[in-house]
């Protein structure tokens, strides 16, 4: 049964300035091993993020470092939870994520579907 649906769309060039302008959102947002990763998937991820605390119920508290884009060997990105946000989908008996992501002219877009 699906419990939530989230989507999100990031305009990768603001998203980039604003991370210059304030060098702690790095940090904040990302994971160590996502930090590194170009423009078009840094705002990728944020837009995942978004959409996952969408998905969730968009409750306060959630940290966005932990919640990881990973992909697999063939580059299917899914989702690693662990701490505030691991928590709040047992809370909702989230058992499966879907993730999907895009980037094209300069946007970036996300969307999660979570299931019990």
């Amino acid at each position: 049964m699906i419990v939530g649906v989230g989507i999100d769309v990031v305009d990768v060039a603001r998203f980039m300035t604003k991370l210059e302008a304030t060098p702690r959102l790095m940090t904040r947002l990302f994971a160590e091993q996502e930090r590194d990763l170009p423009p078009n998937s840094l705002a990728g991820r944020f837009a995942a993020k978004e959409a996952l605390a969408k998905a969730l119920g968009a409750p306060v508290g959630l940290h966005w470092v932990d919640a990881i884009v990973v992909k697999d060997e063939v580059g299917k990105p899914s989702l690693e939870l662990q701490g505030s946000v691991q928590a709040r989908a047992a809370e909702l008996g989230i058992r499966s994520l879907h993730l999907s992501i895009s980037h094209d002219a300069g946007i970036a877009s996300a969307v999660v579907i979570a299931e019990s």
